[in-house]
């Protein structure tokens, strides 16, 4: 999932990060290189807490639709990528049934982008179910 982020930079201070997606997150960096990264893991880490506590993960939203906010009018926008099915949470083993095609293509899917089936599995479960509150 990629959320967008604010940089912001006052003359006597680093680089500080903004997520107007996911509230109460923060982050900063003496570069603009090293703010980005550290909103990486600070999102990272956020999000974390929050699928442990068994809140419900924030669905990113479109820079367009921030832009406008007065609070972010001087703002350098990125964005950064969650990837949610890689958070370290404790696993499962299951059995499911799919349809043998279906599954071909999961695997596919999977190796081309460098995951697993139940990475990707796990991946597109959690970002339906953001997107489906």
């Amino acid at each position: 999932m990629q959320y967008p982020i604010v940089i912001h930079k006052d003359s006597d201070s680093d680089y500080g990060v903004t997520f107007p997606d996911i509230p109460g997150c923060f982050s900063a960096g003496s570069t603009i290189e090293e703010a980005i990264n550290m909103a990486q893991e600070a999102a990272e880490c956020h999000i974390e807490g929050m699928l442990i506590d068994l809140e419900p993960i924030p669905t990113p939203s479109n820079i367009d639709i921030h832009k406008t906010n007065s609070d972010y009018k001087k703002g350098l926008w990125a964005l950064i990528e969650v990837d949610i099915s890689k958070l370290s949470l404790k696993s499962k083993r299951i059995n499911i049934t799919m349809p043998e095609r279906l599954v071909r293509v999961v695997d596919q899917y999977a190796n081309k982008y460098g995951s697993s089936r139940s990475g990707l599995l796990a991946q597109a479960v959690t970002e339906y179910m953001t997107t489906h509150q």
